[in-house]
């Protein structure tokens, strides 16, 4: 597989109430070109992590309003889209209108994967932003056909990347990674939204190594 098979295939992926931030365009955040920046960024990730050995791929549930239907990158929000790019050695011009967007549950995982110096990927079972009929910029957890669309596009990935081991955040990444990996290399943390943030720094910090992270953002954002 090549990089562009994978973002071609992601690209055509349309679900009614989800957005697409590879193919859809927001009227309302986004600048004209972002669905090809957001293409073309996720490409160049793709190549540079294709050249070296890969640790993990972390997996959340789904892209948020806040964070990856802006970006188009899982688990990363407008406050950390350069942080991301620039660990695959990558410039990426802006893509969304205004101020820096802040999404709680980015900021949880940044503060740790800042620590990390080894190949990360970070992805999605459902890599869309599945939202409540008539509120675009709201969350909903994914439905099954959706979520057999994004297990079809994460085989694709592992084949890719071949990681070492899959990090899944949650329940649902777990038992999407159950499917489609080695079991005995899939570890489970807690996700780090409702109350689990505290359980996700310190099975991070066991599984990396490392020291707590001291300046995370904690407040809520509406």
């Amino acid at each position: 597989m090549k990089a562009d098979f994978f973002v071609k295939e992601l690209s055509s992926l349309a679900f009614e109430n989800a957005f697409n931030p590879y193919s859809d365009r927001c009227d309302v955040y986004d600048l004209l070109d972002a669905p090809q920046k957001r293409r073309l960024l996720l490409k160049k990730m793709l190549v540079a992590a294709s050249a070296v050995e890969i640790d993990a791929i972390w997996i959340g549930r789904d892209l948020g309003y806040r964070g990856g239907r802006r970006t188009g990158l899982a688990l990363t929000d407008d406050v950390h889209l350069s942080h991301h790019a620039a660990r695959w050695g990558i410039y990426v011009d802006k893509l969304t209108k205004g101020e820096a967007v802040p999404e709680r549950t980015a900021a949880v995982i940044w503060s740790v994967l800042s620590q990390i110096s080894s190949p990360v990927f970070l992805w999605n079972v459902f890599p869309l932003h599945p939202y409540e009929a008539g509120t675009p910029f709201s969350n909903r957890a994914h439905n099954s056909k959706e979520r057999m669309a994004g297990e079809a596009l994460l085989k694709l990935l592992i084949d890719f990347l071949k990681p070492k081991r899959i990090v899944a955040i949650g329940n649902d990444a777990e038992q999407t990674a159950m499917r489609v990996f080695r079991h005995e290399d899939i570890v489970k943390v807690r996700h780090p939204s409702y109350g689990g943030q505290s359980t996700f720094l310190s099975q991070m910090e066991k599984l990396y190594d490392l020291d707590r992270p001291h300046n995370i953002e904690m407040r809520l954002f509406d």
